[in-house]
């Protein structure tokens, strides 16, 4: 049992009893066992811990990606450890966006149509979809690089791109995977402050994992992964 509770009234995401495991030259490694987490909506939380420590993991268990050897993850009124693969895959192309350390963009799209790409994966890629992509680029001050590919932007453009695509499709869940950690410090901060901007202008759950404390002061919950347990630590803004 992990001391992370949140607010179960008003919980987004809800993880009960999650173990994971790998084995390896014939031996068992556990990466956690028993692990609890409630986190609220609208809440920007944060996983601080080593590389290592099983954030990945976690992130993939909560994303319906991986399995989990025992546990529940529940986003929402859908139990995603109840699902087929084909209805966890379904479930995040319309719910859950992520962005991810290597920006993950699609070389042969221009950054308006990395933007456009969850919305056409959910079915949806008409004019008004088109019209988001580009307001999601001119919030992330991107307007007059729509065209570009990303071979042509900065690290810190190409990731700015991935946070606009996180939110395309207006997810109520977001996994960041240390998205800052390919970028310098100021380009990093800009990053986060343009992604905690629009989850919150969206009510959309953050769930950031990280070593990078510069993450702190924009977060709601902190919550420290060592040892495969998860603790409630300062340093966040604190949960409302």
């Amino acid at each position: 049992m992990d001391a992370a509770p949140g607010n179960a009234n008003d919980a987004l995401l809800r993880v009960r009893g999650l173990s994971k495991a790998y084995r390896e030259a014939g031996r068992e490694h556990t990466i956690f066992e028993g692990l609890d987490l409630t986190i609220s909506e609208g809440t920007f939380a944060v996983v601080m811990g080593r590389s290592g420590a099983g954030k990945s993991t976690l992130l993939n268990l909560i994303s319906g990606i991986d399995r989990p050897d025992a546990g529940t993850v529940t986003v929402g009124a859908a139990e995603l450890t109840a699902l087929s693969d084909k209805e966890r895959t379904r479930f995040r192309r319309r719910h859950v966006g992520f962005v991810f350390q290597a920006f993950n963009l699609i070389p042969t799209l221009t950054a308006a149509e990395n933007v456009l790409l969850p919305l056409e994966l959910s079915g949806a890629a008409g004019d008004a979809e088109r019209k988001r992509a580009h307001r999601l680029l001119g919030a992330v001050d991107l307007e007059d690089r729509a065209d570009s590919f990303p071979d042509r932007l900065s690290g810190g453009e190409q990731q700015r791109v991935a946070v606009a695509r996180a939110l395309a499709h207006r997810p109520r869940l977001v996994l960041a995977d240390e998205p800052t950690g390919n970028l310098d410090y100021d380009t990093g901060e800009q990053v986060l402050s343009v992604l905690a901007q629009l989850a919150s202008e969206q009510n959309t759950t953050l769930l950031v994992a990280t070593h990078d404390r510069a993450v702190l002061p924009y977060a709601d919950r902190v919550l420290d992964f060592e040892g495969g347990h998860l603790s409630e630590k300062d340093g966040g803004r604190g949960e409302g």
